[in-house]
């Protein structure tokens, strides 16, 4: 005879659903694509952990929480991969020229190529108006 097989319990459902809100976070800051892959699992696991919390009648705050979490770290990552894949052309020319830079002035001259390439690609500003915060 075969034991049936337990569902997790509903306890550790908001503390599973904020530990992969939180992981999402990292991943977000180290590879935005991941990150935003990682936020829509968190968001469902914390959605899923408020039914089943409010199915035993426990407290859903670390579930709440998972999902204010998820849902903001999904907008941050969406953002950032929507910048990467606008500017790849860019990003890809600075990181070839930073590959050829062999001195600090050579590698500053990529900064600034970068900078007007950037500024050429966005239509809502006109160039030389940002002011970029890397040093000369």
């Amino acid at each position: 005879m075969t034991t049936p097989v337990q569902a997790r319990p509903a306890e550790g459902a908001g503390r599973r659903a904020l530990w992969l809100a939180f992981a999402s976070v990292v991943l977000t800051l180290m590879l935005p694509l991941a990150g935003l892959v990682m936020s829509l699992f968190a968001l469902v696991a914390s959605v899923r952990a408020i039914g089943a919390l409010r199915s035993v009648t426990k407290p859903t705050t670390p579930a709440v929480v998972g999902v204010a979490v998820s849902v903001l770290t999904l907008l941050i990552a969406a953002g950032v991969t929507a910048m990467q894949f606008y500017f790849s052309d860019e990003l890809a020319s600075y990181a070839e020229c930073r590959r050829g830079a062999g001195t600090v002035t050579a590698q500053n001259e990529c900064v600034d190529q970068l900078e007007r390439a950037m500024e050429k690609k966005m239509p809502f500003v006109r160039p030389g108006d940002v002011q970029f915060p890397f040093p000369p």
